[in-house]
Order: C-alpha cells, then structure tokens, then sequence
C-alpha cells in the first residue's frame, strides 16, 4: 500500500507496505514500477514544488480547481460509459470515488452560483481531456491508467495538499473549498487502495495490453505536468502583475476573461489596462494627485461661474 509522507517544505514521497500476494506481472506493480520516473517529475514541477511549501495563491488554486474540473467531467464521463465493460467494470466505483460533484461544491464556494459562467477550461487542460473521451470511446482498457493516476493518487499526496491548501488559504475547517478532497464515502484509504489493486490485478489482460496501459499511464503523468506549467505560468504572471503592490487581478471569476491576459502571457510588460488603471488609482500618492487636480479644476471652474 501506498502512504504518504512529508516534512514542513520537503517533497512528497510514498512508502509501499509489503504485500506477499503481489506478482511482479500484476498490473499495479508494473504501474508501480514503470511510472515512477514520471511521478518524480511531476512532483519537481515548480507548481507542485511551491503548493508543497504552502506557496499557492488564492488565484492560482481557484484556476488548478477549474483544471480538476474539466478533467475529472470527462474521466467520469468515459468511466459511467464503460460501468459495463469488462475491461474496466471491476474499477468503477463512483460512490466512492467520482470527484466531479465535490468538484462543483468547490467551484460554487470560490465562484458563486453562478460558476458555469466564469470558467473556462484551459489549452492544457482542453489536450487532456480529449485524450481521456478518446481512450473511453475507442480504447477503454486504456481508461484504467487515467483512473489509477487520478484517483490513486488523490487517496495518497492529495491528502497531504488538502491539508497546505487549507493552511495556506486560510480556508474553513468545515473543509469548504477543498471538498475535491474528502472521500466521505471510503473509511480507510488504504483497505480501498489495496481493494483497488487487486482488482486491477484479477483485470483478464495480456501482456501487451498491460504494456500499453502502463505507457497511457506515463502519458496521463504527462497531461499532468503540462497542466502544472501552464499554472506556473499564471501563478508568474499573477506575481509580476503584483509587483510595486499592483494587482491586476482581483481574484473574482476567471483570469483568463480578462480580454488582455492572454497577451499579458506572451509579453511580460503588458497587463489588464482597466484592472492595473483601478489599482493604481488606489496607490496614496496617485490619489493625492488626483485629489490635487480635482481641486484645482473645481477651483477654475467656481472661477469661470463667477
């Protein structure tokens, strides 16, 4: 079994509990063994690096939360599509698992009611969840390395994020916000991961078969990662628009509806004219300027009347 663990500011690691009835050939330990790499390098992305440390803006989560919604649509869409099949029956546990309704609890908690109208999903994100709707409907014994990736590692380190995001956010301890988190339906993580591998154990694949869902494993790690750089990207963004004390963002609805923030990407010295113009109106020496016209025009223009 997997269980995580991590010090204050140090990467998260995972620990495997011996289990003797494990084979070498059984598919959770050639998923085990053959994305390890991968999973080393997701978790050394400067995105995941920083959220570990409880470096994570409001922003940036509200957009990661958007992210995981799209992603988790399209997975739990291909997943009640194929409840039925064989090749992937014995792993659809939507009870326990589905994300998608917490998801949206999430989203209503940082967007409000109407949270349908302020997000959009990303290019990255757009790349991976076409990728997920097209193993579901045309390679759906592909499906179980997306689930696994997902899910088994939502039971695992998303715990440990749970609880920075929280700290980090200053978020409710009635754990609003971060419900993506909470499996209100398994008592014990690791009996269900253990329930879980074994039955992708007792899946009827070949080894060819076994083969290509560990590499669709490998690439799911990938979708990932390109997720977790377009986020450093904004979360960069975010931090130079910030700088001087400027924001021009002010956390409310999507960033990216800004109609200037995709340019904002692409060249570092343009920003949001009507969001940077608002909050350098409210620097002190700006307004005292200002104050200081305004008296002088209110003073020609008593003149003027007279």
């Amino acid at each position: 079994m997997e269980s995580a663990e991590r010090g204050e500011g140090e990467m998260l690691h995972y620990e495997e509990t011996e289990d003797d009835n494990v084979s070498p050939t059984d598919l959770s330990e050639l998923l085990k063994e053959g994305t390890k790499e991968s999973h080393d390098r997701a978790e050394n992305t400067q995105f995941v690096k920083d959220f570990l440390k409880g470096r994570i803006k409001e922003e940036l989560f509200k957009l990661a939360t958007v992210a995981l919604y799209f992603t988790y649509s399209a997975l739990e869409e291909e997943m009640d599509r194929n409840e039925d099949n064989p090749v992937f029956s014995p792993l659809y546990f939507p009870l326990e698992l589905h994300r998608k309704e917490a998801l949206i609890k999430d989203l209503q908690y940082f967007y409000g009611e109407d949270w349908k109208e302020k997000i959009q999903c990303s290019e990255a994100t757009q790349q991976y969840v076409d990728r997920i709707h097209h193993v579901g409907q045309n390679q759906p014994e592909l499906l179980v390395a997306h689930a696994y990736t997902r899910y088994m590692g939502d039971l695992s380190g998303g715990q440990v994020l749970k609880k920075v995001a929280q700290r980090a956010l200053k978020l409710p301890s009635t754990e609003e916000g971060i419900q993506f988190y909470v499996f209100g339906n398994i008592s014990n993580a690791q009996q269900f991961k253990q329930l879980y591998r074994a039955r992708m154990n007792a899946l009827d694949l070949d080894k060819n078969t076994k083969e290509r869902i560990v590499e669709e494993a490998n690439r799911a790690f990938r979708f990932n990662m390109q997720v977790f750089d377009e986020l450093d990207k904004i979360g960069k963004s975010l931090a130079e628009a910030q700088d001087g004390g400027l924001r021009v963002h002010d956390g409310k609805g999507d960033l990216r509806k800004c109609p200037y923030y995709a340019d904002k990407l692409g060249n570092a010295g343009s920003s949001c004219p009507y969001h940077g113009a608002v909050a350098l109106a409210k620097q002190p020496l700006v307004q005292l300027m200002l104050a200081t016209c305004i008296a002088v025009l209110a003073g020609a223009a008593a003149w003027y009347i007279l």
